[in-house]
């Protein structure tokens, strides 16, 4: 029998949370380490051997849709693995759905944050309906009937897979039904019908028909669905389980076989005369969900910056143990040049976030933070979710063939990785969205500014500002110029706060590499220096010990 030789060991049983220096610290600089003792608990569930068993599994056994029973009955029922719903019951019992919005925590928004950035490192699709759910608490205040019954359940951390009325259950998930054939992310072009039907004591009920092409977790207890009413588009919550408990009609006709995020079910379905109750203002659709919206990119970011985090943490880990021509591939000089730039990726992606949730948190007391959050979640949307694909590529051919294979958690990672940039409106609709913000509201330009302001000191810095404004500041090449603008904004904004600690192995090598004339945006070419090594043992997973203060 032949030895096996030179093949590092999996990455298992270690602390997702623990053992993520950089998350560590800038939990504690953003005054969020009162969630780190829960983050520690979750960190070493996401990294065990059962976590990584429930990932697979709930892939390689995607959902399953019967829509009728065995006698003929029409139930659109939709058939999970075990293991989807085993990820499902830990990512609600540690709050990472809607707990933060009856919170009183200074900082619920950014501990939510943190723990669905560990969370995500083992499976991306059941994300989905965490994501929505904590999304579909600010548009349903809009409507406070609707709230009072929906809000407890929403925010319950407890996992309820079963159907029935809303106000028999003590928890509730909430999906989103926005997207239609025919205008994608253009929903003014709906043609999805609500008719009014009757007044209750939830608010005003309408009779919805028509069909939407995307329907994320069609097995959720509410959804979120815009239809036009006869002022014009309108938000409306659609129950899954009518009050009477009896099955809303809602049909589902096909799931949607995805390229990635399989095992999350996305349906395609029918409406006809579907009972729904109506949500803000009719005519007002859009300015009811863009709170959601916001928090769903939100969410697209996170989801894309734990990609990141994962695939360095594999690539690092491989490194560590595999040898060629003599050495560790981690002691080679190239390797090492490749690991050490998917760690700057991985590491400004993080810091964005954290930013943007401490936003989040304060944006309600704080204008300026509110402007931050409004104009960061867009920047970040459109850079961090457009650098994923191939930051985990590159952490994939670190792997070489044995990324490449099913046994390796790295094909579900790269499968994962366009997914963001896709939701929640694409590349070009979020860096459009930056445009008309700047437009729209001229004092975010100045709590950018702000933002930036103390890495100005740095001349490679001050320079690529410069250009920056000069850019924005011509309108008529603006539009075109869009992704450029928003991708300079990020790339400001990541040096800016790597900055902040003056002592970082990173800052250098991530102002010369981003800002300079010459970047390519390809990984692995650093300019020469000392530090990488330094960088890649920062963003080491094998950090068992990294110590934390609450």
């Amino acid at each position: 029998m032949d030895e096996v030789l030179n093949q590092p060991p999996p990455l298992l049983d270690y602390n997702v949370f623990r053992s993520d220096r950089a998350l560590v610290e800038t939990l504690a600089r953003e005054g969020a380490s009162s969630a780190f003792e829960a983050l520690d608990v979750l960190g070493g569930i996401a990294g065990s051997s059962d976590a990584e068993t429930w990932a697979r599994n709930a892939n390689e056994y995607p959902p399953k849709l019967r829509t009728h029973d065995r006698f003929g009955r029409r139930i659109d029922e939709v058939e999970y693995h075990p293991h989807y719903h085993q990820l499902m019951s830990i990512a609600t019992q540690f709050g990472l759905h809607a707990p933060p919005w009856a919170s009183d925590d200074p900082v619920a928004h950014t501990a939510r944050a943190a723990k669905f950035y560990v969370w995500g490192q083992v499976e991306a699709g059941h994300g989905c309906p965490i994501s929505m759910t904590y999304a579909a608490v600010p548009a349903l205040r809009t409507q406070s009937a609707i709230a009072r019954l929906w809000e407890p359940r929403l925010t319950a951390a407890a996992y309820d897979p079963d159907l029935a009325p809303i106000a028999e259950k003590q928890s509730a998930l909430c999906g989103m039904a926005m997207t239609e054939k025919q205008g994608g992310s253009d929903v003014r072009a709906n043609r999805t019908r609500a008719i009014f039907a009757e007044h209750t004591e939830g608010g005003d009920a309408y009779l919805l028909t028509g069909h939407k092409w995307f329907c994320s977790a069609p097995m959720s207890d509410g959804f979120l669905v815009l239809a036009q009413a006869e002022a014009g588009l309108t938000c409306f919550l659609m129950p899954g389980v009518l009050p009477d408990g009896a099955r809303n009609r809602i049909f589902i006709e096909r799931l949607k076989d995805k390229l990635g995020n399989r095992s999350n079910a996305s349906g395609e379905i029918e409406l006809e005369d579907a009972w729904a109750l109506r949500v803000g203002e009719e005519g007002r659709g859009v300015q009811t969900i863009v709170e959601m919206v916001n928090c769903t990119r939100l969410d697209c970011i996170n989801g894309s910056a734990a990609l990141m985090r994962q695939a360095c943490a594999q690539a690092i880990h491989h490194a560590t143990y595999r040898h060629a021509f003599g050495k560790a591939l981690v002691d080679q000089p190239l390797m090492r040049s490749v690991l050490a730039d998917l760690a700057l990726e991985s590491e400004a992606a993080m810091l964005l976030l954290l930013r943007l949730t401490r936003a989040v948190d304060r944006a309600s007391t704080d204008p300026r933070e509110a402007h931050i959050k409004r104009l960061g979640t867009a920047v970040g949307k459109y850079y961090v979710c457009k650098r994923t694909p191939p930051v985990v590529a590159e952490a994939l051919e670190c792997l070489g063939g044995n990324g490449y294979i099913e046994e390796s958690p790295m094909p579900r990672l790269y499968r994962e990785a366009p997914l963001n940039s896709i939701w929640e409106g694409s590349g070009n609709i979020n860096a459009l969205d930056v445009l008309r913000i700047l437009q729209k509201q001229p004092e975010t330009l100045q709590a950018y500014r702000a933002e930036i302001d103390p890495a100005l000191s740095d001349v490679r810095v001050r320079t690529a500002a410069n250009e920056l404004f000069a850019l924005v500041r011509d309108e008529t090449t603006a539009p075109a110029q869009a992704r450029t603008i928003v991708e300079r904004m990020a790339l400001l904004w990541q040096a800016a706060l790597l900055a902040r600690d003056p002592e970082h192995p990173a800052v250098d090598a991530f102002i010369d590499s981003r800002l300079g004339s010459r970047w390519s945006g390809s990984l692995g070419t650093l300019p020469r220096s000392s530090g990488h090594a330094a960088i890649v043992e920062r963003a080491r997973p094998a950090q068992e010990n990294v110590e934390y203060t609450r």
